[in-house]
């Protein structure tokens, strides 16, 4: 019986620019043991290669193959719902080159979805563009809701604010592909040719990585070098089957890794 992991990043691997201590280890120990694995990442921004590359200027060094982010979910998704469909984005590299990837056709004009990604590059006239399109049937697709941090001098209004300016604007809700939508959690196990009984998500977020990992029936390490605390776990109606203070502190094979 083979066992996998799906990893979070930012906040498990990484917080913002500064590797946390031990991952680099923990990640060469998964690649040494032959263990699968793939970071899976709400960022739609960067393709697969921009993020091996920032894990390269970090001192960890994967694949491509490594690699799952909500913009190959969405493309995937989108794929499966429309083989050949039309797409308005707003969003950056990543998910433009994923649409592609998928056979998505991208366009200015009567598109089938409207998806919306992280960037910083689209303006409010582009998002009035968008509102008309799902006012005159367009779908309203989101790669995440991810908050924004809420720090002064952040440079990003935020996913999650824009979706919900798009959404009032509109009366239509999005329909969100990221973590921990089922879309995202279900094809990255997929991904990595795993069955649920064999995927194990570590994660920093109560909120996506936790509790997307237990509606899908997976096992969940919660890493306390993140956003959660212990302090809040008792928030929540479900809990992680373990946590550790760092990835650096996870040992394998995991106590649930019978025949590994």
């Amino acid at each position: 019986m083979k066992q996998g992991l799906l990893i979070d990043m930012d906040g498990v691997i990484y917080s913002g620019e500064e590797l946390i201590f031990g991952a680099d280890k923990f990640i060469k120990n998964l690649i040494d043991e032959d263990i699968p694995f793939a970071f899976m990442t709400n960022n739609s921004q960067r393709t697969a290669l921009e993020v091996v590359r920032k894990l390269k200027g970090l001192g960890i060094k994967v694949e491509e193959s490594h690699v799952y982010t909500s913009a190959m979910a969405t493309g995937k998704f989108l794929s499966d719902q429309s083989p050949n469909g039309t797409a308005y984005v707003l969003g950056e590299g990543g998910l433009l080159s994923s649409l592609h990837d998928h056979g998505i056709t991208l366009v200015n004009t009567d598109p089938e979805f409207v998806v919306l990604g992280e960037g910083r590059n689209f303006t409010l006239e582009m998002v009035q563009r968008a509102v008309d399109m799902i006012l005159a049937g367009a779908k309203f697709i989101t790669t995440n809701r991810d908050p924004s941090p809420k720090k002064p001098g952040w440079n990003n209004l935020g996913i999650a604010a824009t979706t919900a300016m798009i959404e009032e604007a509109t009366g239509r809700k999005a329909f969100v592909t990221g973590k921990p939508s089922p879309v995202m959690m279900r094809s990255a196990r997929k991904f990595l040719g795993l069955e649920t009984s064999e995927t194990t998500v570590i994660g920093d977020t109560m909120e996506t990585d936790i509790q997307g990992g237990v509606q899908m029936g997976y096992k969940t390490i919660l890493v306390l070098s993140g956003i959660s605390s212990k302090d809040t776990l008792g928030h929540y109606a479900f809990k992680p089957d373990m946590i550790a203070s760092s990835v650096d502190e996870i040992k394998f094979p995991l106590t649930w890794w019978e025949g590994k």
